[in-house]
């Protein structure tokens, strides 16, 4: 275990920081020992292995070179895409493997391209020894630092299970305490209207400028963290720090102006999670795994708000209305400090391009250079930031899919934000509920994410892993399966919630039409998030953060039109209202499910 967590910790902030003021004496990489030996140039190797690796890598021409996204995998050998090199030194190739060099049809494979996976050729990889991977030299000159072996220990996609889920799980609390702040404040809105003299309306703005900023965030994190020198963590830890910080002065704002403000910035500066999480999930895991583990995290960003309430709702009857605020920072501070101690690196890129730096620093070659090293100097933060604030609208605009998955994810997310409006006009008004009673309530949106959870993991690992093995990948359309059922229900749950929230009823039968509602819309969205990545795999980045953003915006709406909305229609025609249009999203996930082939044909965007 010791060994593990000095693992963790080497690659950290907290790791780095050390690295530099022990001038690398501790947490040390392998490279910055003076006696380091590079895999492709052991001694080990005859002349003549030497002379086959520098012939097959002079092969390598600009336009054959390895995507930034790509990884050397288990999969990529047993998939093709690795070419092994027999060796003549029988005694060299016992003890070091045969030496691996890249193909040209690896190189120029999509990411989630590949048609099948065999289970026998996946056993015999678990037994096959090491390979050594012959790194690809341009026409120029240039080596290109890629992993030294197939099972690289520094690759993510070959981290162990445990290190695995403890990056998951500091991702899955960073998550939670972004999105519980947000619903957190609902429990101090009468108090703080009684504060600073403002109505309902006004009050409702402290949640709608949170999710605002939330969702504006990614469009500026998101590219950050694709540009190889900056990579994963600084995003996350500095704009996390600076979240903790905020917390302080929101919680002692003596003006709603001021409050408002600092809301605002408190919701952007917590963002990267939201788009950027997803993304730290796919440098970790597979295909086959990637479903589990972005289900997790979905999870956090569904729960969270419905907790908030409930962490609140009993303490600001005592406490008063800045306790809740409190509450965020104390959530938030512990996971800033597992996060900034314990939280690798997890962007290839950025681990290659810090792997040619010590290289080169070791070895005196200037031209030992990685890919995303490479591509990075043909970019500039105005161009990345163009391409990521651009390129997701024009996709929006032009395809049918994109738009109709942005337009009803939004909507589901915005109804759902719409209940913490509508939860207390039916609950405080109709059956005489407390505040922190109200928070209990809340709780049947994460019991409906647990089922949601259940029935999703359920089709994943008893029909939807053992297919993919057998008979390769379907089509992407495939992944929306479990959504043709969901979709019903939300409408369904709707409906049931809006007629039942009546004072001769009892109210445990409306809270099961929000159970409904939550459940359908878990799988619904774990579908799509796995349908998007499959289907625009080079955008996928930035389809992601401007889906947020595009959640966000409504979410943020709905939270101020909803009280009139409900006041004046009343709780069961205000409710149809919204039911009737997600009933409409039914047809519409039947008909990309039904014509998602032939879209995507015509689509320029999307992945054939």
């Amino acid at each position: 275990m010791g060994n593990a967590m000095a693992d963790v910790i080497q690659d950290s902030p907290l790791g780095q920081i050390l690295r530099f003021v022990t001038r690398n004496k501790v947490y040390a990489f392998p490279e910055d020992d003076p006696n380091f030996k590079i895999p492709w140039e052991d001694t080990s190797l005859s002349e003549k292995e030497k002379e086959i690796e520098a012939d097959l890598g002079s092969l390598a021409t600009p336009d054959a070179l390895l995507p930034p996204q790509s990884f050397v995998t288990r999969d990529d050998v047993e998939g093709g895409g690795l070419s092994t090199i027999p060796t003549s030194h029988s005694s060299a190739r016992s003890r070091i493997g045969v030496v691996t060099t890249r193909t040209i049809t690896r190189e120029r494979t999509v990411p989630f391209s590949r048609e099948r996976f065999e289970v026998e050729q996946e056993e015999a990889i678990e037994r096959q020894q090491s390979s050594i991977i012959a790194p690809q030299r341009t026409a120029d000159g240039i080596i290109l630092v890629d992993w030294y072996t197939t099972d690289d220990s520094a690759n993510p996609q070959n981290w162990n299970s445990w290190k695995k889920a403890w990056v998951s799980s500091v991702i899955w609390m960073y998550t939670f305490a972004v999105y519980c702040a947000s619903a957190i404040y609902t429990s101090a809105e009468p108090q703080i209207m009684e504060k600073f003299g403002v109505g309902t309306s006004k009050a409702a703005l402290g949640l709608s400028m949170y999710v605002l900023g939330y969702g504006t965030g990614p469009m500026l994190f998101s590219p950050l963290s694709e540009i190889p020198i900056i990579g994963r963590n600084i995003p996350y830890v500095i704009s996390f720090g600076l979240f903790v910080i905020l917390c302080v002065p929101t919680a002692l704002a003596d003006s709603y102006a001021t409050l408002l403000i600092l809301r605002f910035l408190t919701g952007f500066m917590g963002s990267p999670c939201l788009a950027t999480g997803g993304a730290t999930m796919g440098d970790m895991y597979g295909l086959l795994k990637l479903p589990y583990a972005l289900t997790a995290w979905v999870a956090a960003a569904f729960c969270a708000p419905a907790v908030g309430p409930l962490l609140s709702g009993f303490s600001v009857v005592v406490k008063g209305w800045r306790w809740a605020l409190w509450e965020v920072l104390w959530g938030a501070a512990p996971v800033f400090v597992l996060m900034f101690i314990s939280m690798p690196e997890t962007s290839a890129n950025n681990i290659l391009l810090r792997r040619a730096q010590r290289l080169r620093k070791l070895t005196g070659n200037p031209n030992l250079k990685s890919q995303g090293e490479i591509d990075q100097g043909n970019l500039s933060f105005s161009k990345i930031a163009g391409e990521q604030l651009w390129k997701p609208i024009e996709i929006f605009i032009k395809d049918p899919a994109v738009f109709f998955t942005n337009v009803y994810t939004s909507l589901i997310y915005g109804i759902y934000y719409s209940f913490f409006e509508a939860f207390p006009l039916v609950y405080l008004g109709v059956y005489g509920f407390n505040i922190g009673q109200l928070g209990i309530v809340f709780t049947c949106i994460v019991a409906g994410c647990v089922i949601g959870i259940v029935i999703y993991c359920s089709y994943v690992y008893w029909y939807l892993e053992p297919d993919i093995k057998k008979n390769g990948l379907r089509a992407q359309e495939h992944r929306l399966v479990p959504a043709l059922f969901a979709v019903t229900l939300m409408p369904a749950g709707m409906f049931w919630f809006g007629w039942t929230a009546q004072a001769d009823i009892h109210w445990i039968v409306s809270v099961i039409g929000i159970t409904l509602y939550a459940v359908g819309a878990f799988i619904v969205f774990q579908c799509i998030f796995m349908y998007l990545p499959l289907t625009y795999p080079a955008y996928a980045a930035s389809l992601f953060a401007a889906n947020d953003l595009c959640r966000s915006a409504l979410a943020a709406g709905a939270v101020i039109f909803a009280h009139p909305l409900y006041v004046n229609l009343g709780i069961g025609r205000g409710i149809s209202l919204l039911g009737g249009l997600l009933g409409g999203g039914v047809l519409g996930m039947w008909l990309l499910w039904y014509f998602g082939a032939s879209l995507r044909a015509r689509s320029k965007f999307a992945m054939k």
